[in-house]
């Protein structure tokens, strides 16, 4: 397709706005190393404002306050060294020519960013929600598109073009076009990336030799995308390019879907070799790598139950570093305001904070549960717990400041650390249910692993009646915490939105209230579910327990009754 030609008065006019709206940013102390590699390097450990300027329509319309300095001198004071400051332009830009981004808008996106450049933290720019809001439709509109695009990066480059090269532009995040081929969606994006590139080049100043970074289509980290963007790499002969893509790991454990409540062999198959792909495809060839977003889709929240359970993802966190820091990859954790708290600007796990931050410079033992469940209605027995060392040495099993002593309380035989049944019924104390007591285990390296001691009996869950938009299972949890619900019609097969496992996704189908005593079913799992046909629902506990229970709507009815 043709490539759109701006009329020279039409850019002078955009250049002009933009130039007498916005002043300087406050620059930056720090200095860049020369060397793309290197830059791109120093970035480690790098940190997502998420949620916040590519909130739509406004930066506190999903839940964030407005940005502050004191943001980033919290981020910095914690290590990060550079920021990723996702904006989403279109609520604040004209839909038609000449594109015109308000002024005020585009003065408060310079003063977060000289925020953080001031902190000589790096900062990375881009073009963000605006993918799925407008340029998805460049399959329909390719004119129009390119045209708006073309404005929107000229007015960037020209509010930008002086800051110093410890800014970076990104072209477009997760990039996608609707009702396209896959050539045409290759297509599109080379187009994209290559006007952006001349765009910013051909403004001046800083963005002549400005780091320049390029997403895979979807910012996906597949085989064939990554090849598709090194060749689009090679052909505009810079020098001064990053490539980019993120992960959230192997995707029915990031949401627990599947049954795939634990990180297990799949799942950590699954991060190694996505960053192996990344480092033969990018890095080992002199291209550096900005991982611009990792995490888990469905953890944390802070707003409700841990979809997945805290221990697997501190297994999978701890993992990430590692395989980023030996891949030679710069990577952006993803935070929406589930990690930090923008208001106390205090962490909301220390504990998971202080795991990844380890994990940037050196590996940290785990094992296979971070809960041992001792239950209440049994005499108490010796329970073994499988480590994983990483590379690292146990040194010893603490609670608090008083070590455990090995004989008497615990024993190791291999990998294979058992508590004994005296240590666990000191630990456990008069046996109230939930966790009685905390212990480290401890490594020659890394942060400790912490083990719940905490006292269960078999869940109990009673009949109930309500409507398909609320229903609860009233549930007396008694120590012990939800890990997945299973849904099966009569005949065996697969009742609800993922009737391609019996395996119902965490939050989407169904979501425990520990303090309320009740498992909710939303109202998209009954949606999916047949009138009149009756569910047997299996709830899977942490424990190792079961529970079974029917359900059955009729209409908006629903009755649900213990097997």
């Amino acid at each position: 397709m043709r490539r759109l030609r701006w009329p020279a008065s039409v850019l002078l006019t955009l250049v002009a706005a933009t130039s007498l709206s916005v002043g300087p940013a406050a620059a930056a102390t720090r200095s860049v190393p020369a060397d793309p590699m290197a830059a791109v390097a120093a970035m480690q450990p790098s940190w997502n404002l998420g949620n916040t300027l590519d909130a739509i329509p406004d930066e506190t319309s999903w839940g964030n306050p407005l940005v502050t300095k004191q943001l980033f001198d919290t981020v910095r004071a914690n290590g990060f060294h550079s920021v990723r400051i996702p904006v989403t332009w279109s609520g604040h830009q004209s839909a038609t020519a000449p594109y015109a981004i308000d002024a005020k808008f585009l003065t408060r996106v310079r003063q977060v960013v000289g925020w953080a450049l001031s902190d000589g933290l790096y900062v990375e720019l881009n073009v963000h929600h605006d993918s799925w809001q407008w340029i998805a439709t460049m399959a329909a509109d390719h004119d129009g598109v390119l045209a708006r695009y073309n404005a929107t990066w000229t007015q960037i480059a020209a509010a930008f073009r002086d800051e110093p090269r410890s800014l970076l532009f990104e072209s477009v995040n997760e990039p996608q076009f609707t009702n396209a081929t896959d050539a045409q969606k290759t297509q599109f994006l080379n187009e994209l990336n290559t006007s952006f590139h001349t765009i910013v080049r051909g403004s001046g100043g800083g963005n002549a030799t400005r780091l320049l970074v390029l997403p895979t289509l979807g910012c996906t980290p597949d085989q064939i995308l990554m090849d598709n963007l090194a060749t689009e790499m090679a052909s505009l002969h810079d020098h001064n390019l990053v490539a980019t893509v993120h992960y959230y790991g192997y995707w029915p454990f990031s949401v627990n879907i599947a049954g795939y409540t634990r990180f297990e062999t799949t799942s950590q198959q699954d991060m190694a070799a996505a960053f192996t792909r990344m480092r033969n495809t990018f890095v080992s060839k002199g291209i550096p790598v900005y991982l611009g977003e990792y995490g888990l889709l469905s953890y944390p929240d802070y707003t409700h139950p841990d979809a997945v359970e805290r221990g697997e993802a501190v297994k999978y966190f701890e993992q990430l570093g590692y395989e980023a820091r030996t891949s030679g990859v710069t990577a952006a954790l993803w935070d929406a305001g589930s990690f930090l708290n923008r208001d106390t600007f205090q962490w909301r796990d220390p504990g998971l904070v202080a795991e990844i931050r380890s994990s940037w410079t050196t590996r940290s033992g785990t094992a296979a549960a971070d809960t041992i469940y001792v239950p209440k209605a049994n005499p108490i027995a010796a329970q073994t717990l499988a480590l994983s060392p990483n590379g690292t040495t146990f040194t010893g099993l603490w609670q608090g400041n008083t070590a455990l002593v090995a004989g008497r309380d615990y024993t190791l035989a291999g990998n294979q650390l058992t508590l004994t049944a005296a240590a666990l019924t000191r630990l456990v104390g008069n046996r109230a249910y939930g966790v009685d007591a905390t212990l480290q285990a401890r490594f020659s390296h890394g942060t400790p692993w912490s083990v719940d001691i905490s006292t269960y009996d078999p869940p109990v869950l009673s009949n109930a009646s309500g409507t398909t938009s609320s229903f609860a299972v009233p549930t007396q949890f008694r120590g012990d915490r939800l890990a997945t619900m299973e849904a099966k019609y009569v005949d065996g097969s697969n009742a609800g939105p993922a009737n391609w496992t019996s395996y119902q996704q965490f939050t989407t189908a169904f979501s425990p209230g520990y303090p309320a005593g009740a498992i909710a079913l939303t109202a998209d799992f009954f949606n999916a579910t047949n009138d009149n046909a009756p569910v047997t629902l299996t709830f899977h506990f942490w424990s190792g327990a079961t529970a079974t229970y029917h359900v059955t709507k009729s209409g908006s009815s629903v009755v649900g009754v213990v097997s």
